[in-house]
């Protein structure tokens, strides 16, 4: 058996949010950094820095997920993944609108595209 249009969709989603989770949670010391150096009340530093690490959790986890799709597709239906894959879109939405057009932004949209793609040349 060969590999599917999904799997390879889904291995392409899962490539680019391993990536930048990993690229986020190698950032983390400039944050914590930057934190320092403001003047930033203690509940909004140690806010950022949870929010941070959470997203790199988030996209590792997602990472992950998509992994195990593209071993198994049809492991969970479309309507989940198309929800699994609206966590980056929504993030990239975000992240257009208060940060601009720049490289983490673009890799969210394309990873959840992927996903959701790869949802949609699902067989069965």
């Amino acid at each position: 058996m060969g590999t599917s249009i999904s799997q390879v969709l889904f291995g392409l989603s899962s490539l680019i949010l391993a990536i930048g989770g990993l690229m986020h949670a190698k950032a983390f010391g400039n944050t914590v950094g930057a934190i320092a150096a403001s003047d930033l009340p203690p509940f909004y530093g140690n806010s950022l820095k949870a929010l941070w690490l959470i997203d790199s959790a988030t996209l590792l986890v997602l990472s992950v997920i998509f992994a195990v799709l593209t071993a198994r597709p049809v492991l969970i239906g479309r309507p989940l993944i198309v929800l699994l894959a609206l966590i980056p879109a929504a993030t990239a939405l975000f992240l257009y609108k208060f940060l601009g057009a720049f490289l983490p932004a673009h890799m969210l949209a394309t990873a959840a595209v992927a996903a959701i793609l790869g949802s949609l040349w699902l067989r069965g």
